[in-house]
C-alpha cells in the first residue's frame, strides 16, 4: 500500500505541472483586420478602400492639389512627370509650397497618362489611387484592373458655373478616405466665406455704375495672345463685374477667341492681362500686341493707363486660391471704394497659407516678370 502511494506522487506532480503550464500560456493574439471605409466616387461607383492610407498617388490635373489642400501631401508615394519639371514659368502654389514633391518617384505622364507597370513596381505599393478627369489619359477602371489598387475618381469642379458641388464632393470624398473629414469641411467653409465676402462687397452695385472690362491673354492648352479670353472668367464672376465678353444669356463658356474688331468695338474701360501670355514668343504675347498693334494702341484703357496684370489661375487646371486672389485684385481695381481695406498681395498670401501652407505670392510674381497685380506700362 505504501509503495502504491509513492508510485502515484510523480503522476500527481506531472499533472499539476501540466496544469500550471497551461495556465501560464498567454492567450492567443487576435489579428485586427485593417480599417476600411466605403465611398461613392465621381463615377457613382461604391468603393471600399483602406481608411487613412499611408501611401497614395494622385493622377490627373489638380488631383495632388486637392490632397495638399487637405494637408495630406506627406502620404504621397509617387507623382506624375508634371511635378518633376522645373519650368521658367510656374503658377502652381501647391507645388511651390511643397518642392519636395518633385523628388518623388514618377509613376506616369501628366494629364492622367498613368503607367501601370511603374505603379506596380513601386515598393512599397500605394494603397489608393485618386484620379481626376476620368476621361483623360488611362481609363480608371482599366487602371484599377491592371494594378489591383482601388482607384477613386474625383470630379474636379469649379467655384462658379454651377460646378461648385462637384468640387465639394471631391474634397469630401478624398477627406473621408484620408481621414481628413474635418479639414475638408474647413476648406469648403473657407471657400464659401471668401466667395460670400466678394459677393457682399459688389452685389448691390448698379450695372450702369460698373466700369466695363475685358481680360485677354488667357492660356488654353498653351499660351495665347490678347484675343484669348473667358466669357465666364471666374474672378470677374465672383465680383459681379461687367465683363464685355460675357454673353447676356445662358451659361458662360470657359474659353473664347474674340475677334480683334469686337474688342475695339467694345472699347472696355479697364483691361486685364493674364500673365500666362508671357510664355508666348516675346513678339506674340498680349503685352506686345497691346504695345504695337494699332488696333489696340487706340483703346481707351491703353491711353488712360488702365491695363493690369493678373495671376494665371488655370495651370494644371484650376488653382482655386489664385482665382480668389485675382477676384480681390479685380475688385480693388473696378470698385476701389469697396475694396479699400484690401491689399491684394497680402490677401493672396493669406489664402495660400491656408490652402497650401506657405505664402508664395512673391515667388509667383517673380516668375511672371513682376506684372502680377500691377498697373502695366503700355
Amino acid at each position: 500500500m505504501r509503495n502504491s502511494w509513492f508510485a502515484t506522487i510523480p503522476i500527481v506532480i506531472a499533472v499539476l505541472c501540466s496544469c500550471g503550464a497551461q495556465e501560464a500560456s498567454p492567450p492567443p493574439v487576435e489579428t485586427e483586420e485593417p480599417s476600411t471605409v466605403t465611398v461613392v466616387d465621381g463615377m457613382g461607383r461604391e468603393l471600399t478602400v483602406p481608411l487613412g492610407p499611408e501611401r497614395v498617388i494622385c493622377s490627373g490635373p489638380g488631383c495632388l492639389r486637392l490632397l495638399c489642400y487637405l494637408q495630406a501631401e506627406d502620404k504621397v508615394l509617387a507623382v506624375d512627370d508634371m511635378e518633376g519639371r522645373r519650368p521658367r514659368f510656374d503658377a502652381r502654389p501647391y507645388s511651390m509650397a511643397n518642392p519636395e514633391l518633385a523628388d518623388l518617384p514618377v509613376f506616369g505622364e501628366f494629364r492622367g497618362h498613368d503607367n501601370p507597370e511603374l505603379i506596380v513596381a513601386l515598393d512599397p505599393q500605394p494603397q489608393v489611387i485618386f484620379k481626376t478627369y476620368p476621361n483623360m489619359g488611362m481609363d480608371p477602371l482599366e487602371l484599377q484592373d491592371k494594378t489591383g489598387i482601388p482607384v477613386v475618381v474625383l470630379n474636379y469642379g469649379n467655384l462658379s458655373g454651377g460646378r461648385r458641388e462637384e468640387l465639394y464632393h471631391a474634397l469630401r470624398t478624398m477627406g473621408t478616405v484620408m481621414g481628413r473629414e474635418d479639414r475638408a469641411e474647413e476648406v469648403i467653409s473657407f471657400l464659401e466665406r471668401t466667395m460670400a465676402d466678394l459677393d457682399a462687397r459688389t452685389a448691390d452695385v448698379p450695372q450702369e455704375e460698373k466700369r466695363s472690362c475685358y481680360v485677354g491673354g488667357i492660356a488654353y492648352r498653351g499660351p495665347h495672345g490678347f484675343q484669348s479670353t473667358e466669357p465666364g472668367y471666374p474672378p470677374m464672376e465672383l465680383v459681379n463685374a461687367r465683363n464685355m465678353a460675357r454673353g447676356p444669356d445662358g451659361e458662360p463658356q470657359e474659353h473664347a477667341d474674340v475677334a480683334k474688331e469686337q474688342i475695339v468695338a467694345w472699347d472696355p474701360e479697364v483691361l486685364f492681362v493674364d500673365a500666362s501670355t508671357l510664355q508666348s514668343d516675346p513678339q506674340a504675347n498680349a503685352l506686345y500686341e497691346l504695345r504695337n498693334d494699332p488696333a489696340y494702341t487706340g483703346l481707351s484703357a491703353v491711353e488712360d493707363g488702365e491695363v493690369y496684370g493678373l495671376l494665371p489661375y488655370n495651370w494644371y487646371t484650376k488653382n482655386f486660391g489664385s482665382i480668389l486672389a485675382d477676384a480681390y485684385f479685380v475688385g480693388r481695381i473696378l470698385y476701389p471704394d469697396r475694396f479699400s481695406d484690401v491689399d491684394p498681395a497680402e490677401k493672396a498670401d493669406q489664402m495660400y497659407r491656408f490652402l497650401v501652407g506657405e505664402p508664395v505670392f512673391e515667388d509667383l510674381s517673380e516668375a511672371f516678370a513682376g506684372v502680377v497685380f500691377e498697373r502695366i506700362d503700355i
